[in-house]
This record gives C-alpha cells, sequence and structure tokens, in this order.
C-alpha cells in the first residue's frame, strides 16, 4: 500500500493531486507515521525547489552563481525544523530543532499529541517531523526529569526571540545554576534594567525553549513561583522540587522559604546562612538562593567565614 501511494504523496506535496488522490492520502497519513514523514519531507523539498525557481538568476560569472546558489541553500536548510512529540513525567512534550540547534520545547495538552498539520501552524510549513533528529534530546531531558542530569547542553537556536531584550533575558537566565533561584527582578538588574521586573516576567512567559532555558528558576519578590507557561505553576515546583529546591503550598502558588535557603548575596564568592548579616532584609532582586549545600559549592562557592553554614547546616 505504501509503495502503491508514493505517486500520490509527490502529487499532493506539489500540489498537483486531484481531490480523489487528495483523499486517498488524507486518510493513509493519519495512520501510517512513515508516510506522514515522507509527505512533510515531499512538502520541504517542494517548497526549496519554489524558492530557488522564484529567485532572481545569478550573473554570468559561474563562481559568483555557485557561491549565491550554496547561500540560498544554507539559508533554506536553516529555517527547517525537524521535531517529535514525546511522552514525559511532565505529560506529552514538543522538541523542535534546526539546523542551528533546539528552537523549541512546548508542553502539549492532553494525551494524545497533535497532528502534523497542527504542529505546523505552530512552527511554520518547513516543519518536518523527525523523530531520529530528536530521539537524543528526548532521552537526555528525561535524565534530567529523573534527577541524572544536572544541565541540557543543547545548541539553541533562538531566532524566534520576539525581540533584542527577550534575548538578553533569556542569556540572563540560561546562566542561573541548578537548583538556586533569583527574582525577576534580579534578572532585570543583571540585563541592566532595574525597573523592568514585570517585562522580565513576560519575556519568560514566551521562553521558547523552557527547561533547556530555566525559566522555573526565577521567582516572585516575595518567593511565590507566580506563574510558568502560562498557568501550570504546578510544573514549576515539580521542576524546583527534582533539583533540590524546597516549596511550601500557597493558595493557588506555591512558595520558596528564604529561610531555608542557603544565600549568596550579588557577585559574593562565598555562600551564607539565611540569617547570616543583613541578609534577611535585602531584596530577594540581589540575591541567589541555593536548595543545598552541594549546589553552592559545585558553582565554586565556598561557606561563609562568618555564618559558617558547613559547620552550622540549615536543619530540614
Amino acid at each position: 500500500m505504501c509503495r502503491e501511494i508514493e505517486p500520490d504523496l509527490l502529487a499532493v506535496a506539489a500540489g498537483e493531486a486531484g481531490a480523489a488522490a487528495s483523499e486517498r492520502v488524507k486518510h493513509h497519513v493519519a495512520s501510517c507515521a512513515p508516510c506522514r514523514a515522507e509527505l512533510g519531507s515531499y512538502r520541504a523539498l517542494d517548497g526549496l525547489v519554489r524558492t530557488l525557481r522564484s529567485a532572481p538568476l545569478p550573473g554570468d560569472d559561474p563562481t559568483v552563481a555557485r557561491a549565491e546558489l550554496e547561500s540560498r541553500l544554507a539559508d533554506l536548510r536553516r529555517r527547517i525544523l525537524g521535531f517529535g512529540v514525546f511522552a514525559s513525567p511532565l505529560g506529552p512534550i514538543l522538541i523542535a530543532r534546526s539546523e542551528l540547534g533546539v528552537s523549541m520545547v512546548r508542553y502539549l495538552e492532553g494525551r494524545v499529541g497533535p497532528t502534523t498539520a497542527e504542529v505546523r501552524r505552530l512552527l511554520g510549513e518547513d516543519a518536518v517531523e523527525d523523530r531520529a533528529a530528536t530521539e537524543g534530546l528526548h532521552r537526555e531531558l528525561l535524565e534530567y526529569l529523573e534527577g541524572w542530569r544536572t544541565q541540557l547542553d543543547w545548541p539553541l537556536d533562538l531566532r524566534a526571540a520576539r525581540s533584542d531584550f527577550q534575548r538578553r533575558v533569556l542569556t540572563a537566565t540560561a546562566r542561573l545554576p541548578y537548583g538556586a533561584v533569583t527574582s525577576y527582578a534580579g534578572i532585570a538588574r543583571q540585563i541592566g534594567a532595574p525597573q523592568a521586573a514585570r517585562p522580565v516576567a513576560q519575556a519568560l512567559r514566551w521562553n521558547p525553549v523552557p527547561i533547556a532555558i530555566p525559566c522555573h528558576r526565577v521567582i516572585g519578590s516575595g518567593g511565590g513561583l507566580t506563574g510558568y507557561a502560562g498557568k501550570k505553576i504546578g510544573l514549576k515546583q515539580r521542576l524546583l522540587a527534582i533539583e533540590g529546591v524546597r516549596t511550601e503550598a500557597l493558595r493557588g502558588d506555591f512558595r520558596v522559604p528564604r529561610e531555608a535557603m542557603y544565600v549568596r548575596a550579588l557577585a559574593d564568592t562565598e555562600y551564607c546562612l539565611p540569617t547570616c548579616g543583613s541578609l534577611s532584609r535585602r531584596p530577594l532582586a540581589e540575591l541567589t538562593l541555593f536548595g543545598s549545600r552541594e549546589r553552592a559549592e559545585a558553582v565554586g562557592l565556598s561557606p561563609c567565614t562568618t555564618c559558617r553554614p558547613d559547620l552550622h547546616p540549615l536543619q530540614r
């Protein structure tokens, strides 16, 4: 059946199929994943050919013509996204990557993943289902969710970021260490816009690659989790719990208790007990909170020589 329907796949991809052939392909690819992926590849290739045909012809110099052609092909390759939809402890997750790196991680609603057409509406018409290109990313993500991995060393493609401001916010957030939290105001201070806590929160709400860029480690100035990926506050709490960050349930939210966290002030090279000096009175924007001594020391911090958290650790 798959061999018989291949000519129809090509015709549909090229926009030349009749109604009967289109209907056959529609019913077939609904239950045949290989042909569904093949159709996506044909459509992507057809799009490349159409783009090349519509491009202006190069001059007579064959060297220049070859360089222009290679440049256009490279640009077209970078626009193609391969994606996969996978099961995870957090529910179904979409992972998409381009030639440059991972461009999207998205939590999906329900138990059944979206159709290829739905994903294309999200990612663009150049998206192609390619589980082989994304299965390795899925395995690494599961290792993180199971506590075996503390970092996702993925190359990232942030061309879909909404603005230069959002890129700055994402870059600063990516530097937050595993098992630590700071506030939206803290990220605003790091990017040189100390009054922009609310815009920072909005920029992180539309983070295209959550977990890889750990926006779950950014909380409200009062310690509340406040929001995550829309209204998925429970996912934020679960991700923090994986990293050893304690939370307390509030009405409709969770809170990270400062009094139960080790503290680094600004760019200090030491970490302290939360009661050390004036730390309890300083705003969270000036602090990074760690869930454990091990996590603070993993980023090169030493125990404070005044409060000695190594000799007087927090009681759990």
